[in-house]
């Protein structure tokens, strides 16, 4: 029996010269530099969180991978200091400290030599030695020397919580020098303020501190955590209270009693409400203070507006605009309504309902406001009209502007009648916003397909709306035969009856049939990238790839990785940044997941990388809107790639051409019925689908779960008080 030898344990001290992958387990490959040898890959998750020009001290076995060759196989990583004259120059021109590009650094290094950290360090004023540099500069230096040293400290206390070293500069950001004792004294205020940090990694921090398993603090973080998690991935605004209970007991796998204390305590530190379910039932409710304050005053909002007297000039609507008669009884609607709802599917004539509507208040002197929750449907709107359409967040903010003291300018929510097309997709905190800003007596007409996914925020304000009874609304349900023509038109029909539209389709609808994740996710990006582009005759950057998961071989992480790779692939001199497992380039499609109010760009906008800057430690991009914005290192959280997005993320934007992974998920969790009407009603001339035929005709049929809300109660009792 021949014994095989165990691979001797190899240890060398090198440089990163580059990140080549990083997977969303923090998995990482590197190519490294080192003196005694040369030039490797460096692979493994103990890698986790390095960046170009650190010196690590790695310790790992070597291996000959099958289609990469040989590369180092980390088992253990310590970052050091660099020491001599190449490493501390690579270190220095890698953008790790801001102010510091490569040509600088070389001067720096050749000027002080093996002594250059030690002088920065402690003899920082000497750095005006070295040409180019200021005291302006040598101030940026200094400050970026003392944040990094100190990003660095972090990283060891967390490796010490078995935490992940990638979270440390996210700490940082949000807490600058409190950051350890923050993590000392109550590392639960780290969740909801630090992106990546959940229960689950607080938690673990807090009880390797010392924290009692049966701690009030623990239990507390428990409730709020399950709360907010039902906010984020379901989209409630209130949990049941057995069920917020069995969710954090399952969380602290504690006694029951000690959870229902802390729901008491966080009652009485006003940080939650519970009462009576609005809709009855007997049931008691557990709201965060957030969701329960915005649902109360959209409810009163609402009830104002209704009940207003209309200001609108108007005269009954007489002329015929070549429309049919529920379309009439749309714009009719609009007219006499301060509040209403315009519903209706694809090709059943929203868009030129809304067209004459709008039309017939200019034509009778009153003003029009035009707006969508997102930039790329504010823009369609405004193609569809011919008239002059903006974001709902951007008529936010002139609102603001003017309350700040503009006393004559006329805010656009001033108007006769402000419009909201896509309004399934106004979440609870935008609805409230939106109806506090409208005078009484103007209107409101809220324009939406009711099938489509609910918003990304919580709530399900159109829903909730349609579920109201005293809420003015029409329905559209006549398809007109231009439409119907349309492969997607008809499938999406199809869809929403809850039959499975023909296979493989025509005229627009197509599914091509796959069994393997991994084949499927080749096929979708040979599609995007190749096939589609080179048989209509177009750019690959008129197709979009959207994913109902987020995660797996077809999800949006991955999906998006072998598109960029393919469309915007890394060149050798050319800047980069990896920011966790995205890396950023001059050229990628990009989307922000946050509204940023004081960069002006909002969730859903899409935008382009225009630049990408190491020495400042910025990337720059540029909208579709024509707008150039900067984000430093740090702020790249609130950035996503839009090579493969989700479905979510694509409402309001229509796309010439669309294709999708269609596979099975665990437990159908993501795909269902108005997921797969919402990603097929995307597509202008043709959406593809790729995958199993059973997981298509699974999502057909299965209806997901009712997000909990309480505003269409709350509105039927104030409306009838």
């Amino acid at each position: 029996m021949t014994v095989l030898a165990k691979p001797s344990l190899i240890e060398v001290e090198a440089s990163v010269e580059r990140l080549v992958y990083v997977r969303e387990d923090e998995y990482t490959v590197a190519r490294m530099s080192a003196e005694t040898r040369p030039a490797f890959v460096a692979s493994g998750r103990a890698l986790a969180g390095v960046q170009p020009g650190e010196t690590l001290r790695l310790a790992g076995e070597w291996e000959e991978h099958p289609r990469h060759g040989g590369r180092l196989v980390v088992r253990r990583c310590e970052r050091v200091v660099p020491s001599t004259v190449p490493a501390i120059a690579l270190y220095l021109g890698s953008g790790l400290i801001r102010g510091i590009g490569p040509r600088l650094a070389q001067a720096i290094v050749e000027h002080f030599g093996e002594r250059t950290l030690t002088v920065i360090d402690t003899e920082p004023e000497r750095l005006t030695e070295v040409v180019n540099i200021g005291v302006a500069r040598q101030a940026q230096i200094v400050e970026a020397w003392a944040e990094q040293k100190a990003v660095a400290a972090l990283m060891v206390v967390l490796q010490g919580f078995g935490v992940s070293p990638l979270l440390a500069a996210k700490i940082y950001q949000v807490y600058g020098e409190e950051a350890r004792e923050v993590l000392a004294s109550d590392p639960y205020r780290l969740i909801g303020r630090v992106r990546g940090i959940a229960f689950h990694t607080a938690d673990r921090i807090a009880l390797r501190s010392g924290v009692p398993e049966t701690s009030p603090q623990r239990m507390k973080a428990a409730v709020a955590d399950r709360l907010d998690a039902a906010a984020a991935r379901d989209g409630h605004c209130y949990l049941p209270l057995p069920v917020l209970v069995a969710a954090a007991v399952a969380l602290v796998e504690q006694d029951e009693e000690l959870i229902h204390r802390a729901v008491d305590a966080l009652a009485a530190e006003r940080r939650v409400v519970v009462e009576a379910s609005p809709a009855g039932h007997g049931q008691v409710v557990v709201y965060s203070k957030e969701h329960h304050s915005r649902e109360v005053a959209l409810a009163a909002n609402l009830t104002r507006l209704l009940r207003a007297r209309s200001t609108m000039p108007h005269r009954p609507y007489t002329e015929d605009e070549g429309l049919h008669e529920d379309q009439r009884v749309a714009v009719n609607l609009a007219l006499t309504s301060t509040v209403s709802i315009l519903t209706g599917g694809p090709g059943c004539g929203k868009s030129h309902t809304l067209k004459v509507i709008a039309a017939t208040v200019r034509a009778m002197g009153g003003r029009v406001t035009l707006t969508a929750p997102t930039g790329k449907a504010a823009k369609r709107l405004s193609e569809l009209t011919g008239l002059p359409a903006m974001t709902v967040h951007r008529m936010l903010a002139q609102q603001a502007d003017r309350d700040d003291g503009a006393l004559f300018q006329q805010s656009p929510a001033d108007a006769d009648l402000v419009v909201v097309d896509e309004a399934s997709m106004l979440d609870l905190q935008l609805a409230t916003r939106l109806t506090s800003v409208i005078p009484e007596g103007g209107h409101l007409l809220l324009v939406g397909d009711s099938d489509q996914l609910p918003s990304i925020g919580p709530g399900s304000v159109l829903a909730d709306l349609l579920r109201a009874e005293q809420i003015p609304r029409i329905r559209l349900t006549r398809v007109f035969r231009q439409a119907q023509d349309s492969g997607i038109v008809q499938a999406a029909h199809h869809i929403r009856a809850g039959e499975v539209p023909t296979l493989p389709g025509r005229g627009g609808f197509w599914f091509e049939e796959l069994d393997d994740a991994e084949q499927v996710a080749e096929r979708v990006v040979h599609l995007a990238t190749e096939a589609i582009p080179r048989k209509q005759n177009i750019g690959p950057d008129q197709v979009q790839v959207l994913c109902p998961m987020r995660k797996g071989p077809t999800g949006t992480g991955e999906l998006g990785r072998r598109l960029q790779e393919r469309l915007n692939p890394a060149r050798e001199g050319v800047a980069e940044h990896w920011s966790g497992p995205s890396v950023f380039r001059v050229g990628d499609r990009v989307m922000p997941i946050r509204n940023n109010y004081d960069k002006g760009v909002f969730n859903g906008e899409t935008a382009t990388v225009t630049a990408v800057n190491p020495q400042d430690r910025l990337i720059e991009i540029r909208t579709d809107d024509g707008e150039t914005v900067q984000y430093t290192f740090g702020e790249l959280d609130e950035l996503t790639h839009a090579y493969a997005i989700s479905v979510h993320r694509s409402q309001g934007s229509e796309y010439p051409f669309v294709v999708a992974p269609i596979v099975a998920d665990a437990g159908g969790v993501m795909l269902r019925r108005r997921l797969l009407y919402t990603l097929v009603t995307r597509a202008k001339a043709w959406v593809v689908l790729v995958g199993r035929r059973d997981a298509l005709e699974a999502a057909v049929h299965r209806l997901g779960t009712r997000r909990n809300t309480g505003l269409a109660a709350r509105l039927t009792v104030s409306l009838n008080g």
